[in-house]
Formats: C-alpha cells, structure tokens, sequence
C-alpha cells in the first residue's frame, strides 16, 4: 500500500516538474549596474528605474544591482573591470572612452559644440550616435544608447564670467583630452581627479573649481565648497549606457526583447527629467544662499568661443576631421568653426 502511495506522490512531483518553466528552477541572472555618483542624481535615478523595470518585466529572472558613489570603481577603473566582466553595465560620460582607444567620443568635448538640446539629440539619438556606438564593439563593450544630462557650467571659489577670470585657476577635468584642451586653452590649469575625490579636493583647495550640470552640484553638495556657480553651458554633457559585450550577446533569446526595450524605456526617462533635474537643483543651490549663481551673456559667451576656437584645429587628429565635418553639417552651424 505504501508503495503504491510513494509511487503516485512520485509520478505527480514528475508532472508538476515537466509542467514547471525550465527557469524556475535556476538562479536569477544577475547584472551588476556600478557607477561614480549619487544615488538621487539623474543616472542614479535612471539606474534605479532601469533596474525597476528589468526585474519586473523578467518575473525576477534579471537581478540589477546598483552600486553608486564609487562602491565597487572609480573613474579610472570601471571601464577596465567592465571589460573583464567584474561589472555588466555602466553609464560613462563620454570622455572616459578616449584612454580605452575610442576616441571618436571625444568630439562631444568640443566647447560650444551644440547650441542647444535639440541639436544635441540630432547627434546622440540619430545616426551618428549609432555609428559611434557600435565602436565600442571591438573593446568587447557593447553602447546600449546614448542619455542626454544638459550642460556643464563652472564652479568656484571666485568669479567666473570672461575667460582671463578663470586663468590660472586649478579645474577638476576628467581624463579627456579634449576637455583637457579647452581648458587650457583659457589658460587654466587641468587636474585629472576622480569623481569621488572631487568634494574634498574643492574643501582642502587641491582644485580650485569644476564643471558639472547643475544637477549634480547640487545631489554632490558641491555648493558647501564652492562660493560662486557660473551659468556658462560651455560644453555638453551627457553619458552612454554600456554592458559587457561577451555578458550582453550571451542573453537568453525570450530575455533579450525585454532587455532591449527597458534599455529604449531607460533612456527615454532619463532624457524626458534631464532638463527638470537642472532647473530644479538650480533652484535648490539658490535657496541655500551658499553659493552666488552668475549669467553669462551672449557677449561673454561669444569671447569664450573665440578664446576655445583653436581646440577645434587641434583636436581633428584626435576625434577625426570627417566626423566634427558631419556634427557641424548635421546641427546646421557655420563651418567657419573647423577652420
């Protein structure tokens, strides 16, 4: 009796395993999603969301696990360990790609290049953001899409509207070349610093200023350490959702839909809040009192350009003439500036 009773509980477990989805019984696929800033700024957000969406629309199949503020890299190092695989996904800003060998994304360091958002996304969003991304192939990354953060404006502990105002001054870069150009260019002085590092490099006085989108000022608390903001816009900002490509191309076949359309839904959020998350934490620093927000005028925007102009013919090799030629054609402005 007993044998016919342990017969039949078997005979059902065999039905309800072979009844029972291949993938409920094996782990979750886990992406490990890192990053160099907060959690409550734009990217943060945008990981937040991405990692929201993925897991729900894959039932759990697809963990995210979201490491802001520099938990697992810094600046230096997340490209590297996204190569090796120690990470799945990242959101670097464009000039993080020149030392790894693309430095095609460079050109988005150009000061002044895009007169506004709109001409921004005809590139980011259009086929010539396309075509850069799939560079990223041959250093077994794959460019997911590009996000659209606004603008960097300067911070400092003195004023900032003419180019002579900023001579002399030590400014946090990242390792682009390009942006270590036009800073030079001006007659400043550039320092290659960590994101991380950046706060107390502003408190102790190794830097005497940045640049950032408001947005970030404002979720870094870079205004505790800064006495003025400058509104300056003087070169676009912006960062490229990217995986590892060996990780990425190994999807299975019903996930990798889903994956594709939270990456599309990911960026469209993003580029949708970028301009709010600005204008609401311009708003925030200037409530606080501690820092004195600056306008420039047309006027000074115009000596800027001309005092960064030669970073244009200096910069061809780099980024590649051909490509500056198409972004100039393709955003409708004079080509007087590439000569």
């Amino acid at each position: 009796m007993k044998t016919w009773k342990t017969l039949g509980l078997l005979a059902l477990f065999a039905q309800l395993a072979a009844g029972a989805p291949a993938h409920a019984q094996q782990p979750p696929i886990v992406i490990k999603f890192s990053h160099v800033v907060a959690a409550n700024t734009s990217k943060g957000k945008a990981a937040e969301y991405f990692k929201k969406i993925v897991e729900e629309r894959t039932q759990g199949r697809v963990k995210v696990e979201v490491y802001p503020n520099s938990q697992l890299y810094k600046d230096k190092e997340e490209l590297e360990a996204l190569q090796m695989g120690s990470v799945q996904m990242l959101a670097p800003t464009f000039g993080k790609f020149g030392p790894i060998g693309v430095r095609e994304f460079e050109v988005f360091d150009l000061p002044y290049l895009f007169d506004n958002m709109e001409q921004a996304q005809k590139i980011t969003q259009g086929p010539i953001g396309q075509q850069l991304l799939k560079k990223l192939d041959a250093k077994g990354i794959v460019g997911l899409t590009m996000l659209d953060s606004g603008f960097l404006d300067w911070t400092s502990n003195k004023p900032i509207v003419k180019p002579n105002d900023i001579k002399g001054m030590k400014i946090r870069i990242q390792s682009s070349k390009v942006i270590d150009a036009r800073t030079r260019a001006v007659g400043a002085l550039p320092q290659v610093m960590a994101f991380s590092e950046l706060y107390q490099g502003l408190q102790t006085g190794v830097v005497d200023g940045q640049e950032n989108p408001p947005s970030i000022v404002s979720t870094s608390k870079l205004f505790e350490v800064q006495k003025y903001l400058t509104l300056s816009e003087h070169g676009y900002h912006g960062y490229v959702l990217v995986a590892n490509k060996r990780f990425w191309d190994g999807l299975p076949a019903e996930i990798k839909p889903l994956m594709n359309q939270a990456v599309k839904d990911t960026a469209n959020y993003f580029n949708s809040n970028s301009k709010k998350e600005n204008d609401d934490a311009l708003e925030d620093i200037r409530k606080t009192g501690k820092t004195q927000i600056l306008t420039m005028t047309a006027q000074d925007k115009d000596e800027w350009r001309k005092a960064q102009a030669p970073v244009y013919h200096d910069m061809e090799k780099r980024v590649g003439k051909p490509l500056m030629e198409d972004i100039i054609k393709t955003i409708g402005r004079d080509p007087a500036v590439l000569k």
